[in-house]
């Protein structure tokens, strides 16, 4: 089943005449996707890999009947091509689009609360349910149909992990990139609580990383309203404070968004947590009572700094001696 999109998805591909819209709408396609349209202001009537083109989503969705969309365009248009889906009625808005401005992402956000539009994005990977439906960049192959949900802030740990699932033998219901921006439309509370509903997932693999409280938010309603086994993984162990790891919203500001402190707030719910991708199918099958007997390590200390030797004595004052083994390693450079 999946959620949210499934083989009977109708999808516009918003700036489909571009580069990256007109090379995704393809590899969608050949998917099984059902591509029913694509929007260039200016382009309408022309044809893009026998897809017809329209000026805008209003009469492509009145065309066709599409349900989704999914967005290509430039940052500085995107924001504006996700205002045109919800004044069109779309019901999910797939914007893949990295680099919108996030004061323009705030109103958005607002506004798309006084609509039924559902985004998800930006600076996200998209969806897929695999053997039915992909909407974005996600490579189609090594996803497989099975039991796991998988929702995620990062798109290359997702696909890191939905890799290590699938070699173990261990399919998915529906992966998502949620996006890492610091202003995303659909979050971990929203996903959790579809996959909770949905018959097919039976168990759940949630992707945090630094910065924000998503993931705290996310540990807090898995106590309360998630009655499916959760594994998390935390990336960003290692990240030094103010400095942004990749994601605009992975930043450890004012000493709180750290992954200890994240890792620890999903154990205390019972949520096992990986301490590399690859854990993660162990903990699942573990989970899904596959295999009972399965030894993981389980971490929460916090990354210890350790400094070089030589270091550690020149901030003790002292001056560095050569040992016998660094005097040799010396001689044999030179």
């Amino acid at each position: 089943m999946g959620i949210l999109i499934d083989e009977k998805t109708k999808v516009i591909v918003q700036g489909i005449t571009g580069r990256d819209g007109s090379f995704h709408a393809r590899q969608m396609k050949e998917y099984g996707t059902k591509i029913v349209a694509g929007v260039t202001p200016g382009r309408g009537g022309e044809k893009e890999d026998g897809v017809l083109v329209f000026d805008s989503v209003k009469e492509a969705k009145e065309a066709t009947g599409a349900n989704c969309s999914v967005i290509y365009v430039p940052p500085a248009f995107a924001a504006d091509a996700i205002y045109e889906a919800a004044d069109s009625g779309l019901p999910l808005v797939v914007c893949i689009t990295e680099g919108i401005p996030a004061f323009d992402m705030l109103k958005v956000y607002h506004y798309l609360k006084t609509t039924k539009t559902r985004l998800v994005g930006p600076n996200c990977p998209g969806l897929i349910t695999p053997g039915k439906c992909k909407v974005g960049i996600m490579p189609a192959q090594i996803h497989t149909e099975g039991p796991v949900g998988v929702v995620s802030r990062s798109g290359t740990l997702t696909y890191e992990v939905v890799y290590n699932l699938t070699q173990s033998g261990i399919g998915q219901s529906t992966a998502i990139g949620i996006g890492g921006d610091p202003v995303i439309g659909t979050d971990f509370v929203d996903v959790l609580a579809l996959f909770e509903k949905d018959k097919q997932t039976k168990a759940i693999v949630l992707i945090g990383e630094i910065g924000g409280t998503d993931e705290e938010r996310a540990a807090a309603f898995i106590k309360a309203e998630v009655s499916k086994p959760v594994v998390a993984f935390i990336a960003g162990q290692t990240a030094p404070p103010g400095k942004r790891m990749g994601h605009a919203g992975a930043i450890i500001s004012g000493g709180s968004g750290t992954a200890a402190e994240k890792i620890e707030t999903f154990r205390k719910v019972g949520v096992p947590v990986a301490s590399t991708p690859a854990e993660i199918p162990a903990l699942v099958e573990r989970a899904l009572g596959k295999s009972k007997k399965v030894k993981i390590s389980v971490v929460a200390a916090k990354p210890k700094k350790r400094l070089p030797a030589m270091k550690t004595r020149a901030a003790k004052g002292r001056s560095f001696k050569k040992t016998p083994a660094w005097a040799a390693k010396g001689r044999r450079k030179r």
